[in-house]
């Protein structure tokens, strides 16, 4: 195959992707549903109207959030928690974000720069595409704390030499985590919103803030001893 008909089948599927994104947005937007998707209880709502569907409805959008339409992550995981319980909510979730980061990282490697930067915008794709270049052990750490953009760096991740082994050992180890911790701490059985667990939800951002903060500021000293880390679990 010639390097112009390969050009030539890549611009068309990522044609059929732009299309894709656009619809899915228009019919949600069109129907309701966009609105919805952005509210706890809406989206509560939603799912339960849905009934035997609903399980597989939830592992849907968990998946286009990830890849097509931008609905945070936490609002479904919540939602989840309060119609599911905390640990099959939690389940649920994993399986759609596991799928939706496989997929982003698909299309970042097949589809390349275009696809990536019409997806997140060229700023975004140029600033992370080249900190995982220079940074690509630091990756499993943005993929823990809560504050960097998870599905954007799992895009960027697929331009960058990362191997489909590394990302999706990293997704296996940091997304239960991520979601888990959500689905169980969201409820306030643990942790409540009121009285002393209002000083340990205090600690816990204070924490995050700071972890956030050594992240990007070691970055390359984090970068080099989770490296010979990798090196000697490999060896």
């Amino acid at each position: 195959m010639t390097t112009l008909k390969k050009l030539q089948r890549i611009a068309i599927v990522a044609l059929f992707i732009m299309l894709f994104i656009l619809s899915v947005y228009f019919v949600l937007n069109f129907c309701g549903l966009w609105e919805k998707l952005n509210s706890v209880s809406k989206f509560k709502s939603l799912i339960l109207s849905l009934g035997f569907y609903g399980r597989s409805a939830f592992v849907l959008f968990q998946f286009l959030q990830v890849t097509f339409i931008p609905i945070p992550s936490p609002i479904l995981i919540i939602a989840g928690s309060i119609i599911y319980g905390p640990f099959q909510a939690g389940l649920l979730s994993l399986a759609g974000i596991l799928l939706g980061s496989a997929f982003a990282f698909f299309l970042g490697k097949i589809f390349g720069q275009k696809i990536v930067r019409f997806m997140v915008g060229k700023d975004s794709q140029k600033k992370w595409t080249k900190f995982l270049n220079n940074c690509k052990f630091s990756f499993v750490l943005m993929m823990l704390l809560p504050c960097f953009p998870d599905d954007i760096l799992c895009l960027v991740a697929g331009l960058t030499d990362m191997s489909w082994t590394f990302f999706m050992v990293t997704q296996f180890i940091t997304r239960p985590i991520g979601i888990f911790s959500v689905s169980i701490f969201s409820s306030g059985n643990l942790i409540p919103y009121h009285g002393w667990g209002l000083i340990v939800w205090a600690v816990i951002f204070i924490l995050a803030f700071l972890l956030i903060y050594l992240s990007n500021k070691y970055s390359q000293n984090i970068e080099s001893f989770l490296k010979r880390i990798f090196s000697r679990a490999k060896r």
